[in-house]
């Protein structure tokens, strides 16, 4: 079995479910490092520090290559017997490139949105982009507008795999009802995802269905403007803001929702989503989306077939179909049945592994 460093700049971040599901279902021994994304931590091992000889070497030949915490970061492969780099989010990539190359170790590079998408990041990688496309074996894109994206800045086609994500498969054991009038969304409150969209339709939703319900979970920076927001519409009581909730309260709400809806947006730093998991999620459930033509969302979402899509901004838009959901519930059930099999053929995590693990075999 093929040792594999997996490199990721958070150790345990809440919204990275895709990592988690990386360290776990990978055809390989793991080894993961964290802290950066020139690593400064190895899980289960001290702290990677530059030894006493690395420093006076690099005092005595200062234009080895290296620096110390690369060298750091090599000797811990080497002591680990890593046959593969495997490094998630693009300037992980690039910052570990240095340490690849001396080591001689493939590198696998998986992009997940907004490395690829925010301007200033991409300005601020740039040019290691571009050595570490020459570089790297492999460059795994999460939706088809990131494979575009990654042609455009450089990558070669013929290194770009296609790997979208896959839900936990315990949401495919929902057994979705929509017998309540109770809209889901799950998610970080931030610009891309543009929470207050959704509250603003929903308040609009609330006039003609006075009994319909929000249950909107996460947390981020938008959290608290989108309270005050529901709370100046006068539609607080039908809205609640749990937090983050784990995937069995989720499962449970999305047994009796009407529908899930996400309104991603393109922020204005550029950032867009890869494939949004709670999508995903939301369609093995068997719930019916109700999102925006943004990103991965429109090969996870089939308008008229598996859900409904709006435009960007599109408020009113997104309030009309929502009202749609409601009006007809066996509609809604018909989009939730055909959405499960349309992600259960496509988008399975065990698809999604499989294509990793093909490259990590490789």
């Amino acid at each position: 079995m093929k040792t594999i460093a997996l490199i990721s700049p958070n150790k345990s971040a809440a919204s990275e479910t895709f990592i988690l599901a990386h360290r776990r279902l990978l055809g390989a021994r793991v080894v993961y490092y964290y802290g950066g994304a020139l690593p400064g931590c190895c899980e289960g091992q001290a702290p990677l520090q530059p030894g006493r000889m690395d420093a006076l070497l690099k005092r005595l030949r200062p234009s080895a290559g290296t620096t110390l915490q690369e060298d750091a970061l090599l000797r811990s492969f080497r002591r680990n017997r890593v046959d593969k780099v495997f490094a998630e989010y693009g300037p992980t990539g690039a910052a570990v490139l240095n340490a690849c190359r001396k080591a001689g170790l493939p590198l696998i590079v998986h992009f997940h949105g907004y490395d690829i998408s925010v301007r200033r990041v991409v300005e601020r990688w740039r040019e290691q982009y571009a050595r570490m496309f020459d570089y790297a074996e492999s460059i795994v894109a999460v939706s088809r507008p990131m494979i575009g994206a990654l042609v455009e800045l450089g990558a070669a086609r013929e290194k770009i795999t296609y790997a979208p994500y896959g839900p936990q498969e315990a949401f495919f054991l929902v057994n979705p009802r929509c017998s309540e009038k109770t809209f889901a969304a799950a998610g970080r409150f931030v610009n891309k995802k543009a929470p207050h969209y959704t509250v603003l339709a929903f308040a609009r939703v609330l006039k003609s269905h006075p009994d319909a319900r929000l249950y909107f979970a996460g947390e981020g920076p938008l959290l608290n403007a989108c309270k005050n927001i529901a709370r100046y519409l006068g539609c607080e009581h039908a809205v609640s803001f749990p937090g983050v909730v784990d995937p069995p309260a989720l499962q449970n709400v999305y047994e009796r929702a009407r529908g899930f809806v996400q309104h991603s947006i393109t922020a204005d730093d550029g950032d867009m989503e890869g494939m949004p998991v709670a999508v995903l999620e939301a369609a093995a459930s068997g719930l019916p989306v109700v999102a925006t033509e943004h990103a991965g969302i429109p090969d996870a979402v089939l308008h008229g077939q598996t859900g409904l899509l709006v435009g960007e901004h599109d408020v009113d838009g997104m309030a009309d179909a929502m009202l749609r959901l409601l009006d007809d519930r066996d509609y809604a059930l018909s989009l939730g049945r055909q959405g499960r099999r349309h992600v259960q053929e496509n988008f399975s995590m065990e698809k999604h592994i499989s294509i990793l693990n093909a490259l990590i075999d490789r």
